[in-house]
């Protein structure tokens, strides 16, 4: 009689080993639950290959150049003067259609529909609404009030509005992205909360912030698919938190270094013969002033860029299109920094004519740390196609009501 053996808590090469050693001739039994064992074992290859087409992962890749971008803005820039701001509605659009055409997923790229007709039509009325705005605040400030309480309950049909029209003009396989999210909803998450956390001393804000990125993400659409999202608030809390200590944090230690380098620094000079009071006070002013914004924009660049790596890594990890893909992110905090920083830079000794680079970089740099896994169902995502209005887009732009979306 043969003695039972649990191989079911062996590990595949043990499982393996375990039926070379065997004689299967003697133990049948054994080396048929041996072999079920192996066929079934996640870490079996034939498993990982099955497993593999159904999760096909893929890295996000942006083919774009700096000097090819460049001579698009600079047209764009000095046509737009030239048209007095006509041209600026074409000068959307191929900007876009760079961006898009230049970002490719799984051997496709992405497409800009947009016609920059509707937006120069939307453009125009947008326009025509915020000066209606000014003039009346000048010439009567309570009609002018009246006016801006007005857009304050328009705000978030501008923004459902800018959400549908850009996710309608993307296109990625001959199907387009679309946005479902409802005024009701949009008025209580970008007015009535915002306005309710500041009687909580901003407690209730990270949590505000999640509940409006989750109305952006659940009510986004790829085609008849719908975007899933599970993201959490304590992570908006964590975010806030950390970054807000260590922003602080950078801050005291910004200040403290200041202070003695400031009053070293004074103190040596104001020993040497050839110190004159005013040109000293002068030179240390300048200086001052140069660390302070050196300083500040660190610190700033810092705390802001911790959030928005700790945000966007934990939506992307947890946001998906139902059976077409999953989302994943890899962004890290110093290498966000470090892009900005050095963008930054690059604007300011070039006097903005970096610009393009910069954009091309940092368009590059998120691709790098952003990849999808393509699911089974990526080929059975049916268009939905409709009709849209840029002027959503437009007057959110204006008003600044412009909500962003990855």
């Amino acid at each position: 009689m043969e003695d039972t053996i649990d191989y079911s808590q062996y590990t595949f090469r043990e499982l393996v080993e375990a039926s070379t050693t065997l004689d299967s001739e003697q133990y049948p039994d054994r080396a048929e639950q041996l072999q079920s064992l192996i066929a079934q074992h996640p870490d079996n290859p034939a498993n990982q290959i099955e497993k593999a087409s159904d999760g096909r992962k893929v890295n996000v890749n942006f083919h774009g150049d700096g000097k090819e971008f460049f001579n698009i803005w600079i047209v764009n820039i000095l046509l737009t003067i030239v048209t007095l701001g006509i041209y600026s509605a074409w000068a959307t659009v191929r900007t876009n259609r760079y961006f898009y055409s230049n970002t490719e997923v799984d051997g496709r790229r992405l497409y800009y529909l947009a016609d920059p007709i509707k937006i120069l039509k939307g453009r125009v009325v947008a326009v025509v609404l915020f000066t209606l705005v000014y003039l009346l605040n000048i010439f009567d400030p309570l009609f002018g009030l009246v006016a801006m309480g007005v857009l304050v309950f328009l705000a978030p049909l501008f923004i459902c509005m800018s959400l549908r029209f850009k996710l309608r003009m993307t296109a990625y396989r001959n199907v387009t992205f679309n946005f479902s999210g409802q005024y009701a909803r949009a008025f209580v998450l970008f007015i009535l909360l915002p306005i309710a956390s500041v009687f909580t001393l901003y407690l209730l804000f990270p949590w505000v912030l999640k509940k409006i990125d989750e109305f952006i993400y659940s009510n986004a659409s790829y085609g008849n698919k719908p975007l899933v999202t599970n993201i959490s608030a304590k992570e908006y809390y964590l975010a806030s938190l950390v970054s807000a200590a260590v922003g602080m944090g950078l801050f005291f230690v910004f200040a403290i270094v200041s202070a003695l380098v400031m009053g070293g620094g004074m103190a040596a000079f104001g020993d040497s013969a050839d110190f004159n009071e005013s040109t000293g006070a002068l030179i240390f002013a300048t200086l001052g002033y140069v660390f302070f914004v050196v300083g500040y924009v660190s610190i700033v660049l810092t705390a802001s860029s911790l959030y928005e790596t700790w945000i966007r890594n934990h939506v992307y990890n947890n946001t998906s299109i139902q059976d077409v893909c999953d989302f994943h992110s890899t962004l890290s905090t110093m290498d966000l920094v470090l892009l900005r920083l050095s963008n930054f830079l690059l604007i300011v000794c070039t006097l903005g004519l970096a610009v393009p680079w910069t954009k091309v970089r940092t368009a590059r740099f998120f691709s790098q740390v952003t990849s999808v896994t393509i699911l089974a169902g990526a080929d059975e995502v049916i268009d939905e196609r409709g009709q849209s209005s840029a002027l959503g887009e437009e007057v959110a732009d204006v008003f600044d009501f412009d909500i962003g979306i990855a």
